[in-house]
């Protein structure tokens, strides 16, 4: 079967939402079907999750003669590759053996999981913003803020299969404190959420309910030129240039490309990006780093979690 007629199963899991699809062999998506993550009213270890995956799955009413594999991008941080996910984002979710639980539901298939940033990032790398470059690191900027790295025009794992995690980079000293137990990490002051939370101590929206107020209000209202959402922004696109300026220089980068919700932004989170980037950078070979927006929009991660599929040579390195 040539390559392009090929069909692999594509998950992509997130703390909002779901979304599975159908990708060929040359990154084309042909299905695609998305729903919300729902949240458990009860412990049930996360099994609720699982079975409303599996509902959009056969929603889909594809046959799975058709697949060559199934490819999943899930939020982490995971064990991997054996693909026991415990989500930041999804709480229910601790130690859920992801990989394990689809095999049973697609025996006879290769199922491979890996983080949803490094799908996004394989995917700009493999049809988006990164072709024809082999040193680049690849960003989500949403709900949380996650990462993957090429170098060599290969996926660096790392050893425990999270490298490329920029969004715990630290980028202040004293503060805030991050979810993960960290105290100044990018996700803490970059992320939807916790830009949210900090521009309502400042005074925007403080008669919104938490849970009402969300990035993309906050960028609408940035747009509209509310002085605090430009300054929520502004700081989130200085932590970036901060975390980005470090993560080139250790790794050497051609092309930094950016996606997620945030990303949405535009020129409101890329300005005082590039502004601290350039300041921070001082070494001659990092000054070419040219960070970008990602091209491939919703269905970056399904493309990504297809070219675990469909190119394992670059971006499977377990080889199973």
């Amino acid at each position: 079967m040539e390559q392009s007629e090929q069909r692999a199963l594509v998950i992509d899991i997130g703390g909002t939402k779901l979304a599975v699809g159908v990708v060929d062999g040359e990154g084309r998506v042909l299905e695609n079907l998305r729903g919300a993550t729902p949240r458990a009213s009860v412990d049930d270890g996360g099994e609720l999750i699982f079975r409303t995956l599996v509902g959009l799955i056969e929603d889909l009413k594809t046959d799975a003669a058709e697949f060559v594999g199934v490819g999943v991008g899930c939020g982490g941080p995971m064990r991997w590759p054996s693909g026991e996910v415990s989500p930041l984002n999804i709480l229910d979710w601790r130690e859920f053996p992801l990989r394990a639980r689809l095999a049973e539901v697609f025996p006879g298939l290769p199922v491979r999981v890996h983080n949803d940033a490094v799908c996004v990032a394989i995917a700009e790398h493999w049809r988006g913003a990164g072709q024809n470059t082999d040193h680049m690191l690849g960003m989500v900027v949403s709900t949380g803020v996650g990462g993957g790295l090429i170098l060599g025009g290969r996926l660096i794992d790392g050893r425990s299969g999270n490298a490329g995690h920029i969004g715990h980079v630290i980028v202040h000293e004293n503060e805030p404190l991050c979810r993960c137990g960290a105290v100044g990490c990018l996700e803490a002051i970059a992320a939807g959420p916790r830009l949210s939370e900090w521009a309502a101590e400042q005074g925007w929206r403080t008669g919104v309910e938490p849970g009402q107020r969300t990035g993309r209000d906050l960028v609408d209202d940035a747009r509209r030129g509310h002085p605090v959402a430009l300054a929520a922004l502004g700081r989130a696109g200085r932590a970036l240039g901060l975390a980005i300026a470090s993560a080139t220089t250790l790794c050497d980068l051609d092309v930094v490309a950016i996606g997620g919700g945030i990303s949405q932004a535009g020129p409101l989170l890329f300005d005082p990006l590039e502004t601290t980037l350039r300041e921070r950078i001082g070494l001659e070979f990092a000054r070419d780093v040219r960070v970008v927006p990602a091209a491939l929009g919703q269905e970056s991660g399904l493309v990504g979690a297809a070219a675990l599929i469909h190119e394992p040579g670059r971006y499977w390195s377990p080889g199973d």
